[in-house]
């Protein structure tokens, strides 16, 4: 059944349209010689960016980048304008601009100061390009509108359109975090239900998405979920064929249960849980078919890009858990194909929800909700079950857990760009799968956990955001690799926790120094019990992004020349001063 998905077409969910990149042409104003002798240089310096760009970029939705190009060059303040206003109309989100020559800073600049920035100052000696970025960047510096240079290692000839590998990976680094922002910016986190046992990253902050995202939050009582399944609003003929589907490609595991339930009591589970995966999905983007069945209102949705279950415990004592609708959301795939996944997190934890919505933004994949549970030292590991680590598992690894669901991407099998997998691949993700009844004692009302274990040797990041009073939103990451232990060891360990969640062994690349001297120091200085991790290594491009959004990271393992931020970072001091500086993006926290 799984291999019969289809790939459905990439397309923009949520209200309004993807952000587009504006492309800033500026050239040296005097004419007589001056101007025109710079206008197809540069002009074609810019067309060549946004060729660039765009065939190396999609949106988180899969579709296709876009790039605007000012009409003309700009040689000054009415010419700024002008482009200033055709970005506004085209719905431009990110600004770069380029030049190969001396222009006057102050006079050509972008001034929108909410729009993120990048100046290309191209690396020749015919023109001084490079010195027009170092005098415009510290105009932007000088009136709190911070930018990212851009600017060749290496000097090129004055006729060279070509971009050389360091601009290139500077200009997508730069544009990933750069969409990201602007896609989150006017967008809302659905927060369903309250705060989850006490949880703090689930206490909901709206002061902080408004202030450092530019996003807002619907709060929405679990109560909601109950009024739609009572009241038939959502879409019977779906349902119908999700449970199928369901029933199909969804088998039942381990059951841990002293006192198992009926057949017939895990049957109306399944169709609760079902219910519940289809109505928070048309709460966060709404559903044009509740509008044909005469729910207007609940049609449009929240535009959320993002959200939370909160679940434990006033819930989950009563009814079946969120597991199987935040697992199934923040999968790449279910019963319409393969599709966009999902940002729900578990117990409404909004802040490993927001570092979910960070990776998914810069990567387009499922990102994977996990407790950081454990860490096993070989010598633990010795002596619970004899056997000795070896290879990347030699210094002992954390293991990363969630209490049932995360996205079945997360077993390996397809842990991509979304709109890349396969129907064999998702097949195999769900092939590695299993849902097991939950444990009653945790979960009274019943419900069904994801159990996988994810393949060895992926690298991946794991991050989590933090909130510090007297400091606000903090960031830290750990790029590392997944290790898969024998069975006779994964086994006994996995036993020790809980069999019937999924499971991820990870250890982080360690530096000898810090936080990561070792991989127990990385255990030790988590800043909460929750993280999030995503395919690949792109600590680098969680820095820039986090940069943008005045956001400090107090912890990583990024290597220094993989860093990108903000010049004016250096002046500042450190990445914590230079975020104290200039402040939340969007206003006072």
């Amino acid at each position: 059944m799984a291999t019969a998905l289809k790939l459905n077409r990439p397309h923009n969910r949520l209200v309004g349209s993807n952000p587009k990149i504006g492309i800033r042409p500026t050239i040296d104003g005097r004419l007589g010689g001056v101007r025109e002798s710079l206008e197809r240089q540069t002009m074609t310096m810019a067309k060549n960016a946004a060729r660039f760009l765009t065939q190396n970029l999609r949106h988180a939705d899969g579709t296709k980048v876009e790039c605007v190009i000012a009409d003309t060059c700009i040689g000054g303040i009415a010419e700024a304008s002008l482009c200033a206003e055709k970005f506004a109309k085209e719905g431009v989100g990110v600004s770069l601009t380029v030049t190969p020559c001396w222009c006057y800073g102050s006079e050509t600049m972008d001034m929108d100061p909410l729009t993120p920035k990048a100046v290309w100052g191209f690396n020749g000696t015919e023109r001084p390009g490079a010195v027009y970025l170092a005098a415009v960047s510290a105009g932007h510096n000088q009136k709190g509108y911070p930018i990212f240079n851009i600017y060749g290692r290496d000097v090129q000839d004055g006729g060279d359109q070509t971009i050389p590998a360091d601009v290139q990976a500077k200009l997508l680094s730069f544009a990933k975090a750069g969409l990201a922002v602007a896609t989150m910016r006017g967008k809302s986190y659905s927060s369903i239900g309250g705060t989850s046992m006490g949880i703090a990253g689930s206490v909901v902050d709206t002061a902080f998405f408004e202030a450092y995202l530019g996003m807002r939050v619907m709060f929405i009582d679990e109560i909601e979920l109950i009024r739609r399944m009572d009241r038939g609003i959502y879409d019977a003929k779906e349902f119908k064929k999700a449970l199928a589907w369901v029933k199909a490609n969804c088998p039942e595991g381990l059951d841990v249960n002293k006192n198992q339930r009926s057949r017939e009591a895990k049957d109306k589970e399944w169709e609760i849980c079902v219910k519940m995966a289809l109505i928070t999905r048309d709460l966060m983007i709404g559903n044009p078919r509740l509008a044909e069945l005469g729910f207007g209102e609940e049609a449009l949705g929240h535009n959320s890009i993002a959200g939370g279950f909160q679940g434990q415990r006033q819930w989950t004592d009563h009814l079946p858990n969120g597991d199987f609708l935040e697992a199934i959301l923040c999968s790449s795939f279910d019963w319409n194909g393969i599709r966009q996944p999902y940002m729900v997190a578990t117990e409404n934890d909004c802040l490993n929800g927001t570092t979910m919505l960070f990776g998914h933004l810069l990567t387009g994949s499922a990102q994977v909700f996990a407790d950081v549970r454990t860490y096993w030292s070989p010598d633990a590991v010795k002596r619970v079950t004899g056997k000795s680590l070896t290879g990347d598992a030699a210094g002992g690894f954390l293991h990363l857990i969630n209490s049932g669901p995360a996205a079945l991407d997360g077993t390996g099998h397809a842990f991509k760009p979304w709109w890349t997998i396969t129907p064999e691949e998702a097949g195999k993700c769900l092939a590695a799968t299993e849902w097991c009844p939950a444990v009653y004692e945790y979960f009274c009302g019943g419900g069904f956990s994801t159990r996988f274990k994810t393949l060895g040797g992926l690298p991946i990041t794991a991050a989590r955001l933090n909130i510090v009073k007297g400091i606000g939103p903090a960031l830290q990451i750990a790029e590392g690799t997944t290790v898969e232990l024998p069975d006779d060891v994964h086994d006994v360990l996995d036993k020790r926790t809980n069999p019937t969640w999924p499971t991820t062994w990870f250890v982080p690349r360690t530096t000898g120094n810090g936080a990561f001297r070792d991989v127990y120091s990385v255990m030790n200085n988590w800043g909460a019990n929750h993280c999030a991790f995503a395919p690949g290594h792109i600590g680098h491009e969680l820095i820039t992004l986090a940069a943008m959004l005045r956001i400090p990271v107090y912890m990583h393992n990024i290597e220094e020349d993989r860093v990108y931020r903000p010049s004016v970072w250096i002046e500042c001091g450190d990445d914590s001063a230079a975020c104290k500086n200039f402040g939340p993006l969007y206003g006072k926290y």
